[in-house]
């Protein structure tokens, strides 16, 4: 956040606004942030709303909180002009993909397809700019995974992107080649390279996870709770385990009170932005509620 905020105090001081304006704004972006990594998206965005003057940073917070929200359109506009001022940022693309991409999901069947070359078009650009950005590498590599060939997706895209990761990082690497390989129906394999992933990085709980939920997919429960219960031990009361533990139980109409337990947990939790959104929680309790 420091950097940030230095980048734009000099903006407002040096190009636009006197010493004390620009130490006004400085504040209020701090503000913003502060709100933003409290989830509190709705107030953050309205901080960022009231500056007369953004530059590429301030553009990226508001089309961040905007897309928390679910203020698609809005989001995307906002990447749009942090892109254009400054095109050099490959986090800014990626975002803009993510804007495009939940655009795509939710438009209708004349829309989406723009919508969804937009998405692959700034992931992509993202990548580019910036090899080492894995989520910008995985956000692209799902999409290749998921989109068809018409759109700029296909497997073969997929697999090459994915051996690309794996060079720049082997644990990465293999979550993505179970990716592909669960795609291909290959379930043996799939479940290989995550358990070589879990073997690479033993106390990454996402990695725990990751195999956990397949397992759970895959209709092996006993291993599934096994690896939940490993997961918790990792990461005590960690909002992404409650969380990920309460949706694969609903996905199985399986230990419905102890789902349910998780997640009124997690709504008392202290969220951060990459934890799943407060709302996706709210409504699996009210799908657990009704079981």
């Amino acid at each position: 956040m420091e950097a940030r905020i230095s980048v734009l105090c000099v903006f407002l001081a040096g190009q636009v606004l006197p010493v004390n304006a620009a130490q006004i704004h400085c504040a209020k972006y701090e503000k913003a942030e502060r709100l933003f990594e409290k989830t509190d998206f709705t107030g953050s965005v309205a901080v960022m709303e009231a500056f007369s003057v953004k530059d590429a940073h301030a553009w990226d917070l508001l089309g961040r909180g905007r897309y928390m929200l679910g203020d698609l359109k809005k989001s995307s506009e906002a990447f749009e002009k942090a892109v254009a001022a400054d095109p050099s940022t490959s986090a800014y693309f990626n975002w803009l993909g993510k804007s495009y991409g939940r655009r795509a999901e939710q438009a209708n069947p004349f829309a989406a397809p723009g919508l969804a070359s937009k998405a692959r078009q700034s992931f992509e650009k993202a990548v580019q700019l910036d090899a080492s950005n894995n989520e910008a590498a995985n956000d692209l590599f799902e999409y290749y995974l998921q989109a068809p060939g018409f759109l700029g997706g296909g497997l073969d895209k997929a697999a090459a992107l994915g051996e690309r990761i794996a060079q720049r990082d082997p644990v990465e690497g293999h979550w993505a080649k179970a990716r592909l390989a669960e795609r291909r129906k290959e379930f043996g394999t799939a479940e290989e390279h995550l358990r070589r992933a879990l073997d690479l990085a033993p106390t990454q709980v996402g990695r725990v996870i990751d195999l956990a939920k397949f397992l759970a997919h895959r209709g092996r429960h006993e291993e599934s709770d096994q690896l939940f219960q490993r997961a918790e031990t990792i990461a005590p009361d960690s909002p992404k385990v409650l969380f990920e533990r309460a949706e694969t139980y609903l996905n199985a109409s399986r230990n419905i009170e102890q789902a349910r337990s998780c997640l009124k947990r997690y709504l008392s939790s202290e969220l951060t932005p990459n934890d799943p959104p407060r709302a996706d929680a709210e409504k699996l309790l009210r799908k657990a509620n009704g079981m």
